[in-house]
């Protein structure tokens, strides 16, 4: 797996057009970006963990039946530090970096100091973030860094803290037909102790003349105390329905005393996380125009999320699926030293959770006095929602499927009922060899596969004249580590997963982790 995962890649700078086998439907124009992690040693120094390496974007362009691609890194502020020392000087999630020996003595007292106060990377790897009229690198920080989505050029990094109170934020927003971008974050330095903030830029927001101004217009939807001062929990996304705002507050904890003096301990951010087997998750449900969240305590077994797939509304009930898994080992399999060495990570995490994708159901008419009831009246439903003696609700998913992870839907359909979803099926392989989809009523599935081949996230795009929700095509960026067998940028029937067309590369392309896609503008 060195190939794929530790190998540093190379930048296209300048469009290079690909070689197309059979045919681009003639209404695909636009511009499909992608981010993920792309160089991991630089001048003797090497990142330990693969969600460390810095940010290297990749575009692939369709216009009038062709295909370009073109990439480049992210020209973030760790980057720049980083290639002008041509050595890792800013610590990442799974790497700390410390002064070089070679300093001083007061430059070496000044970067111990600086450290006091966390500071993190702006090197935002994870997603791309529409906010107004303009796109954005993002990760889980403070920082994001706004882009040119058609040169790749970074335009200059932006602070949330400069807007709204805000430490750490998520990759995964959800937009509304308005075009308005929902977003939420950890607010961990509060005087009332750490906060959940739910936050909205409108549409109309833009930069002025391209710099990075959007969030000038951000407001906050709505704040929820964390049930811990000390141990705020992690999420890496939310879910979102016409009326409703879902936050899973799993107990994925984030410990904040040993985040503060991990500098001083040696020990990197990634091991401030913890996962408490014997606690419960709790299940927020946010009222989305009255701002507050409703006052029914819902809750399930602990779980591991990082996912949601999608979440609606019916009959007086919310029904939100979510992948989830029974442990937070999935952050360890992806330190290089494993992942590098395929058997010893089979062996290593055959013990470990696979994916699964989960349905709740929220039920909206609670009557006080039906305790140990299921509360769940949906027509065949699986999952069960159990009022208890003090009122709250204990929630009993259904596993709709296994081995299942980074799943996207049609997103014309995001926040309504829906039937599909597409994803990568996981097996104990760190990189997943098989695009999948799901219906969710039947529960039956469709693959693609190719031998020695690694997709990427599977992005839908819905033809012009869609009259079915799988109406469209399915867009993922395709590697291999055996160099006779070119990189391509596939193109599938959504319907049923067979090639419509290919179009390989006659260059570099690295494995990636998110995306999006713009349409041409007409």
């Amino acid at each position: 797996m060195q190939e794929i995962f530790g190998k540093n890649g190379a930048e296209t700078p300048e469009p290079l057009r690909a070689t197309v086998s059979g045919c681009v439907p003639d209404w695909l124009q636009g511009t499909l970006l992608r981010n993920g992690p792309g160089m991991f040693t630089l001048g003797g120094t090497t990142y330990n963990h693969w969600f460390d390496g810095m940010a290297l974007l990749h575009s692939f362009t369709f216009k009038d039946g062709e295909v370009y691609y073109r990439s480049k890194f992210l020209q973030s502020d760790t980057y720049k530090k980083n290639m002008a020392a041509n050595r890792i000087i800013v610590s990442e999630f799974g790497t700390m970096i410390y002064p070089d020996p070679c300093k001083n003595i007061f430059s070496r007292v000044f970067s111990h100091l600086s450290n006091a106060i966390s500071d993190f990377t702006d090197n935002n790897l994870i997603n791309i973030i529409q906010y107004g009229k303009d796109y954005y690198t993002s990760s889980e920080v403070n920082y994001i860094n706004q882009i040119d989505p058609e040169s790749l050029q970074t335009i200059g990094r932006v602070n949330y803290r400069n807007h709204i109170a805000l430490n750490l934020a998520t990759a995964h927003p959800h937009y509304d037909k308005e075009g308005n971008t929902y977003n939420m974050g950890t607010s961990i330095v509060n005087l009332r102790g750490p906060n959940y903030v739910i936050f909205k830029v409108p549409a109309h927001a833009s930069g002025e003349a391209g710099r990075n101004v959007a969030l000038k217009n951000i407001q906050e939807v709505c704040s929820i105390p964390c049930r811990s001062k000390y141990y705020p929990s992690y999420f890496h996304s939310f879910g979102l329905t016409e009326n409703f705002i879902i936050f899973v507050e799993q107990p994925f904890k984030l410990d904040i005393l040993k985040l503060a003096t991990a500098y001083f301990r040696g020990v990197t951010w990634g091991r401030c996380l913890r996962f408490d087997k014997e606690d419960i998750t709790l299940i927020h449900l946010i009222d989305r125009r009255k701002g507050k969240a409703v006052s029914t305590k819902f809750y399930t077994d602990a779980l591991v999320m990082f996912h949601h797939v999608n979440a609606y509304e019916e009959e007086q009930h919310v029904v939100f699926d979510i992948i989830t898994y029974k442990d937070s080992k999935l952050y360890d399999m992806f330190y290089l030293h494993n992942i590098t060495e395929d058997n010893h990570f089979i062996q290593t995490n055959k013990t470990s959770s696979r994916p699964a994708c989960q349905r709740f159901i929220l039920p909206l008419n609670i009557d006080k006095d039906l305790s140990g009831t299921n509360l769940v009246k949906l027509e065949g439903s699986r999952a069960s929602a159990v009022q208890q003696e003090d009122g709250s609700v204990y929630c009993t998913p259904d596993t709709l499927c296994e081995g299942v992870e980074l799943p996207r839907i049609n997103y014309k359909f995001n926040g309504k009922k829906y039937r599909y979803f597409y994803s990568l099926k996981v097996k104990w392989s760190p990189c997943p060899n098989k695009i999948g989809k799901v219906d969710v009523v039947t529960r039956q599935g469709l693959e693609w596969t190719e031998e020695d081949y690694y997709p990427s996230e599977p992005v839908f795009v819905a033809a012009p004249d869609a009259k079915e929700e799988d109406d469209g095509v399915i867009l993922s960026s395709v590697i291999s580590q055996n160099p006779e067998k070119p990189p391509f940028l596939l193109i599938l029937d959504a319907k049923n997963l067979k090639e419509i067309a290919r179009a390989t590369i006659s260059g570099s392309v690295h494995m990636d982790l998110h995306g999006i896609f713009i349409p041409k503008k007409d």
